[in-house]
């Protein structure tokens, strides 16, 4: 499950700059489909992370992940 977990990413959008931490990646093709994934954000949430799930379809994965806007 875990193939990239902790990557961060600079990412730039016009003029605001955002910094992207993947936590976790699930595999599309599991039985459940995005629910691991989306019990992994809600437990984040929970902890006051601001977490959200995205498809990633390069990989085929579901990916948690966490951005903060500067």
């Amino acid at each position: 499950m875990k193939n990239r977990s902790g990557h961060t990413l600079d990412v730039q959008n016009g003029t605001t700059e955002s910094t992207i931490t993947v936590l976790e990646t699930f595999p599309a093709g599991a039985p459940r489909g995005s629910w691991p994934a989306e019990e992994y954000a809600a437990a984040r949430r929970a902890e006051g992370i601001p977490a959200t799930v995205v498809m990633d379809l390069a990989t085929d994965t579901f990916v948690v992940k966490t951005e903060v806007t500067v």
